[in-house]
């Protein structure tokens, strides 16, 4: 099995930034896409960016291009989404969650293990 556990979300106002960070431990696949998604109440769960393990491709979502980076460290099995100019329609839980046939898929039932979340709250 695969645990992935989200961490530093909060609230924030209106033009600040966040950085959330997903370990990911249990079972070693060769390589695999890290997704980060969110949820707001009410809504689907919506992609929000990718990165491919091996070779570091990255893919993003139109409403954070420019705002959002996505990051990986190998050494720790831990990637990084680095949220900048937050908007209060950012408010979301924030889920990551692994790909493990390392595709380049932005649609959550494409996911095989998921997070338990993180709150990410901005303010205006």
């Amino acid at each position: 099995q695969v645990q992935l556990v989200e961490s530093g979300g909060g609230l924030v106002q209106a033009g600040g930034s966040l950085r959330l960070s997903c370990a990911a431990s249990g079972r070693a696949f060769r390589s695999y896409t890290m997704g980060w998604f969110r949820q707001a109440p009410g809504k689907e769960r919506e992609f929000v960016a990718l990165i491919r393990w091996s070779g570091g491709r990255t893919y993003y979502a139109d409403s954070v291009k420019g705002r959002f980076t996505i990051s990986r460290d190998n050494a720790k099995n831990t990637a990084y989404l680095q949220m900048n100019s937050l908007k209060p329609e950012d408010t979301a839980v924030y889920f990551c969650a692994i790909d493990r046939w390392e595709r380049l898929k932005v649609t959550a039932s494409e996911y095989d293990y998921w997070g338990q979340g993180t709150q990410v709250t901005v303010s205006s």
